[in-house]
């Protein structure tokens, strides 16, 4: 799905009006879209209420359509009008009339405005719609809309729900203008904003669900960009078929290369994700010292002691070892706790020159590279990257603050320069191929921050290029899947102490559900 500024968007509507959609039609489904994401998401928070907040524009008109479909389905209902009703116009003045018409009252609010009263409608409601501003803001929040924000943002019982964008972030930028609202769950329309993926406007948007209000696909088709938000749709037959007949020489033999004393379980998450992401042939490679753990943690999982001159960490008398043991295999994994030591960085950029597999390079073995990011270039296979803020900015020479100001320039940046796949990982997890594509994930939650997830990643994503997939397609479905079952989990228990083997045992499941993937010449049992 393709990403794109407010100016866009906007231009979109504009044409879609001119092809013979009226406005007030777009603004009903809008309205109409939110409602049914509120109760789909939030349906006992809905119960206890819901205020709506509404500016004078047409985001103020999407949320009167909110407002009367509580109304016609007995939701009790609070409104509050930032201004007053005659200065409503347009498509939003017909919306306001049509919920007034259907009996509902809005409180309005044309100067001094009585936060107290707001506050303790907001403290009593299950819901709260942020229906202010919309994405045609450009100067900072200011006056009694701030005042709004602010109180919105003070509340903590109920569930926040953005109309098209939260109110006081850029839609272009991501900049927060002045003060934003912090929401739970942000409805987009039509195709998602550009500002809602982007930091620091990203950390205020919550979940996206994008609105589908009848833009005409032509329309859409003809907008130029090159960033994509990444949907369950992309995925479906991604996978290639699997023959009735199978066998595991069939789906590629991933090599890993990871771990160090302590760190075991980096090898270990990285290797056992491979195989659940359905590589045929999994082999952990470490120092030899280690192996003895390895072969207790693993058990599908194949080992591969290297020399390690009884120290358990890498160095160069394992590097002949390690390509000597290339034949055969379909993909190198490279990094996963291997550590910092000044040998080892040595003999990770060693096992990469000139190798011809493709390679998923993670954690210690970034670290390597960025000591000399010339080394990329002596592969002549193709290179994965999963740096987290903090590694991507070692790659690049910058402040972890300047890459999260810029996730998407820096991850094509990246891409470009060492014509790699990039997965700069976080919330908005971005995908960046070298011809200058970027993609962004809108899986995953606050749940998944503990350690081992990105061992986990990396597992999946070598797995899934294993069985054939391209890098970049490996890299898209990888952390579309890691996310979603990250997602899975919050819901069924909660957003809390989610492990990376949590992850892992659930990988086959939502690979399925992403790919529809199924065995050619019997059904598959469901």
């Amino acid at each position: 799905m393709k990403i794109v500024t407010s100016q866009q968007m906007q231009e979109l509507d504009r044409q879609t009006i001119a092809e013979g959609t009226p406005g007030i039609e777009l603004m009903e489904r809008a309205g109409k879209g939110v409602f049914d994401a509120i109760k789909e998401h939030f349906p006992e928070e809905m119960g206890r209420g819901v205020v709506v907040l509404c500016g004078k524009g047409n985001n103020g008109g999407d949320g009167f359509v909110v407002a009367r479909h509580c109304l016609v389905e007995r939701i009790p209902v609070s409104v509050f009008l930032l201004g007053t009703a005659d200065t409503i116009t347009g498509d939003a003045r017909t919306s306001f009339e049509r919920y007034r018409a259907a009996q509902g009252a809005c409180h309005e609010l044309p100067n001094d405005i009585d936060c107290d009263a707001i506050m303790q409608q907001m403290h009593h409601a299950g819901v709260i719609v942020d229906a202010l501003l919309g994405t045609g803001l450009s100067a900072p929040v200011k006056g009694g809309y701030r005042q709004v924000i602010e109180a919105i943002n003070r509340i903590r019982s109920s569930a926040v729900v953005a109309v098209d964008i939260p109110s006081g972030v850029d839609g272009k930028t991501g900049e927060v203008l002045g003060a934003a609202v912090r929401a739970d769950l942000t409805c987009t329309f039509g195709l998602p904003k550009r500002g809602l993926v982007v930091m620091p406007g990203a950390a205020y948007v919550g979940k996206i669900v994008v609105v589908d209000i009848g833009i005409p696909s032509h329309l859409i088709a003809a907008v130029e960009t090159h960033e994509y938000l990444l949907t369950a749709e992309y995925f479906h037959n991604i996978l290639p078929r699997r023959r009735f007949d199978a066998h595991k020489g069939m789906f590629g033999h991933v090599l890993v290369i990871a771990g160090s004393p302590g760190m075991t379980g980096a090898a270990a998450l990285a290797g056992q994700a491979a195989m659940r992401a359905g590589a045929g042939l999994v082999t952990v490679a470490v120092p030899a010292v280690l192996n003895p753990v390895l072969e207790v943690k693993l058990t599908e999982v194949m080992t591969l002691p290297l020399p390690d001159g009884g120290s358990g960490y890498f160095g160069m008398e394992a590097c002949a070892a390690i390509k000597n043991n290339l034949n055969g295999k379909t993909v190198l994994v490279i990094g996963p706790g291997i550590s910092r030591r000044e040998e080892t960085e040595s003999a990770v950029r060693a096992v990469l020159n000139d190798l011809s597999l493709p390679v998923v390079i993670d954690a210690d073995g970034l670290y390597a590279v960025a000591h000399d990011p010339a080394c990329l270039r002596r592969i002549s296979g193709q290179v994965v990257l999963t740096p987290h803020p903090g590694e991507m900015a070692r790659l690049m020479r910058c402040a972890t603050e300047a890459v999260q100001r810029d996730r998407i320039g820096c991850a094509r940046t990246v891409a470009r320069e060492f014509s790699a796949t990039v997965v700069l990982k976080g919330a908005f997890t971005v995908v960046a191929d070298p011809g200058g594509d970027v993609f962004v994930n809108t899986t995953g939650n606050p749940g998944m921050a503990s350690g081992g997830m990105g061992d986990a990643l990396t597992g999946i994503i070598a797995g899934l290029i294993a069985q054939g997939l391209s890098p970049l397609s490996a890299a898209q479905l990888g952390v579309f899947v890691h996310g979603r079952i990250g997602d899975i989990i919050a819901h069924e228990r909660a957003p809390l102490g989610i492990l990376a083997t949590d992850i892992i045992d659930r990988i086959p499941q939502v690979v399925h559900g992403c790919t529809h993937t199924n065995f050619i010449g019997r059904r598959a049992i469901r």
